[in-house]
């Protein structure tokens, strides 16, 4: 063999060996590059179940929110309803004095009796109180006329009957006193 023949002999094994490291490094690579991909989709279906988990124990918290929601407004007037059962109670044993007795003065004050003993639980239980209208100055927000009439001796208008009693819950309007109202002459 010549100089010329070994010597691209040993070019072409050093390219051959250039080849080979290269093949390696990438074959290093792509191995390397495996793994991470791996261990992407290991961390993917991870993240995802927690996503799921997540997903679900929200769910729950809104129905279980719901059913909350739902069981406070079934059950918002439980105090009331207690607070109104002794005068329930006070009104039957009334009914009962009133079919085996004919004094009904008796009747008429246990009724009275009753009626207080409801009016003062809601007053101080529940902050409800009754609109005073007789007398006042007519309130479109606290009366509302039934009957409006003139009359020469008044000022302003003030109401002079009611024909029904109107309340506030709180300071609230909840229901305006239906009233006659005197009006001055023009």
């Amino acid at each position: 063999m010549s100089k010329k023949e070994k010597k691209e002999e040993r070019t072409e094994m050093a390219e051959e060996v250039v080849e080979l490291t290269e093949v390696e490094q990438l074959a290093a690579q792509l191995a390397q590059l495996g793994e991470e991909l791996a261990a992407c989709k290991d961390e993917c279906a991870s993240l995802k179940d927690q996503m799921l988990r997540d997903r679900a124990d929200l769910e729950n918290y809104r129905k279980r929110l719901i059913r909350d929601k739902e069981d406070s407004i079934r059950f918002a007037n439980e105090n009331l309803i207690r607070d109104l059962l002794q005068p329930l109670d006070d009104f039957a044993r009334a009914l009962e004095a009133s079919e085996s007795t004919k004094d009904y003065a008796k009747v008429h004050d246990g009724v009275v009796m009753v009626n207080s003993q409801i009016y003062s639980t809601l007053e101080k239980n529940w902050g409800l109180e009754r609109i005073e209208a007789v007398g006042t100055e007519f309130d479109p927000q606290r009366h509302e006329a039934y009957q409006v009439v003139v009359d020469d001796s008044l000022e302003h208008e003030t109401v002079l009957e009611e024909y029904v009693v109107g309340y506030t819950l709180h300071g609230r309007v909840i229901r305006p006193s239906k009233v006659k109202v005197g009006k001055p002459a023009v």
